[in-house]
């Protein structure tokens, strides 16, 4: 296949298979934000007045309770943002929820006593079961696939359920955002959601019991939360001019934020998944998506795109360091790590996966084309 990236934003056919070009050389990636734009972002006088609505809307439903909304905090760029902006500027009650799994940074972990402790936000700090957590990464960088930050990000979701439930929190506000992530690769990707594949990965690969670990399935996340449980997801930051820059440095001036280098580098896992793991696994590097969405939502050019993509992905004594330390937490040698990562990779579909997966995947294309 010759090598084609889109003319308008840098996703190109090197490591993905769904990639589709149009005859003027854009991509169905593009095409399809630019599509949806105008149904979901709403960074002007209508996106003020969504907020506006939904804030009261927020605080009535919140009258004589202890808090008016969940959200989970990870020390990054859009989790810190809207914290700061719904608990500061929009006098919400917000219980954050963070998840300590052992990969936080130095930088995030202060990002978030700063953040909670000058916003004044109720934070609870949940550390999944160590031995069982580690095992369960372990297997899945065994089993080659992809997505082995899908254990992390299916507990994530786990922990907000339990505590939506225990407190009677209806309302759950997501720092997902068009402005920054509107484009993400789907041709290696995998609901994380789906606790039959985890499971099936860790019976094969894995050592220790996974009696405690608190894991989420499709049912329990799309259909039991919102239809049973009647737990729904806002999405503030489509409802604001949200720039990257510009968030950062307002964060930095009344929380004392301190960016950490790259979307998602603020746990040493999710950096090495991918800066590492992906690109040379896979051939995929994220940076493309996380650009093209910029260039999108007009907060990066083409051109500065590509010259940003010409830079190295890490600092190869600094990876090799956070490598070290990743393996010595999941116990895995490294001889082990070297030869997985000379090994061809796996489809999720190599493994077993939930019945639902097939089912969630046509919800999701379907949520997308309503624009939600």
């Amino acid at each position: 296949m010759e090598y084609q990236v889109c003319s308008r934003c840098v996703m190109d056919n090197s490591s993905d298979d769904t990639i589709e070009f149009y005859p003027d050389g854009t991509c169905n990636y593009c095409n399809d934000a630019i599509a949806r734009r105008d149904k979901v972002y709403f960074p002007n006088s209508e996106g003020r007045k969504k907020l506006e609505s939904m804030i009261r809307f927020l605080k009535e439903q919140g009258r004589g309770k202890k808090f008016d909304c969940l959200m989970g905090i990870s020390g990054g760029l859009d989790s810190s943002y809207l914290a700061y902006l719904g608990a500061k500027e929009w006098g919400l009650r917000i219980l954050a929820i963070h998840i300590d799994d052992g990969f936080d940074t130095e930088i995030a972990k202060q990002n978030i006593e700063n953040l909670c402790n000058k916003c004044n936000i109720e934070l609870i700090v949940e550390k999944p079961p160590e031995e069982q957590y580690m095992d369960l990464i372990k297997a899945f960088i065994r089993s080659g696939v992809p997505g082995i930050a899908i254990p992390q990000d299916n507990i994530y979701q786990a922990y907000l359920r339990k505590y939506a439930m225990e407190y009677k929190i209806k309302y759950f506000l997501s720092g997902t955002n068009f402005a920054l992530e509107s484009i993400l690769q789907r041709g290696n990707a995998h609901i994380a959601a789906d606790e039959v594949h985890i499971r099936s990965i860790h019976k094969q690969f894995g050592e220790v019991p996974l009696t405690d670990l608190p894991l989420i399935s499709i049912f329990d996340r799309y259909i039991g939360q919102k239809y049973i449980n009647r737990i729904f997801t806002l999405r503030p930051l489509d409802f604001i001019d949200y720039n990257r820059e510009r968030a950062i440095e307002e964060l930095r001036k009344n929380v004392g934020f301190d960016y950490y280098g790259g979307k998602h580098y603020e746990s040493i896992f999710t950096k090495f998944v991918q800066v590492y793991y992906l690109p040379k696994k896979f051939g995929v590097d994220k940076r493309k998506s996380h650009f093209s969405s910029m260039i999108v939502s007009g907060q990066m050019t083409r051109e500065d795109a590509l010259n940003e993509l010409k830079k190295p992905l890490y600092n190869e004594e600094q990876m090799e360091k956070e490598i070290s330390l990743i393996l010595d937490k999941i116990g895995m040698s490294s001889a082990e790590f070297v030869s997985i990562m000379k090994e061809p990779g796996k489809s999720h579909y190599n493994y077993k996966v939930s019945s639902l997966t097939k089912f969630s995947n046509i919800a999701r294309k379907f949520r997308r084309f309503l624009g939600e």
